[in-house]
């Protein structure tokens, strides 16, 4: 036992150096988000993220936006415990049979106008659990996906660009189609009654 204290003491711990900081480029990408979200919402951005059974990669990317060296709520985002106060769900994972419904559910408690972000390659296409029988696919086999960002995980950097891009896109008109969805499944409903 005083062996081991006495190496980690004398080599330190086996951790990788924390990726520089280019402060000019965090600003100018904070003061961009900051004020696409709140010209589009007129306040910050709120999301929601949703495992909907991934191996939890993501989810590691996903919370280190909130530790010091990203400080998603610089951005003008913030995570929300519930999807009632959410503006963007951000799904991780293949989407399981058992979370089907589930994810559903938290997309129609999900207020308007509101926006679908799949995370990493399973969020994409189902990645390497694609044709498992417990997983139905990709997020977009069961909701309308605005926004893909990828990679196996993506990096914290990657989900501040693909959040970026979002916001940029509904600034421009292009991703409003939570709405429409809604009204025609309402619409389709309504002619198969």
């Amino acid at each position: 036992m005083r062996r081991l204290i006495f190496k980690s003491l004398v080599h330190g711990p086996l951790t990788e150096a924390a990726p520089a900081r280019d402060d000019a480029a965090v600003a100018e990408l904070a003061a961009q988000v900051d004020r696409v979200a709140r010209r589009r919402l007129g306040r910050t951005l709120s999301i929601r993220a949703v495992d909907a059974g991934s191996c939890n990669g993501c989810e590691l990317e996903i919370h280190a936006l909130g530790n010091v060296l990203y400080d998603l709520e610089q951005f003008g985002m913030r995570f929300v415990a519930s999807p009632r106060h959410a503006d963007v769900l951000l799904v991780t994972g293949p989407i399981t049979t058992n979370m089907r419904e589930a994810l559903e559910r938290t997309w129609q408690a999900t207020p308007h106008p509101k926006w679908v972000v799949a995370v990493g390659d399973c969020g994409r296409d189902g990645g390497v659990f694609s044709g498992s029988y417990a997983c139905v696919g990709g997020v977009s086999a069961v909701l309308p996906v605005d926004l893909h960002i990828v990679g196996c995980p993506p990096s914290p950097v990657a989900l501040l660009k693909g959040l970026l891009a979002l916001l940029e896109s509904v600034e421009h008109g292009v991703a409003a189609r939570g709405e429409d969805l809604e009204k025609h499944r309402e619409h389709d409903q309504h002619q198969q009654d």
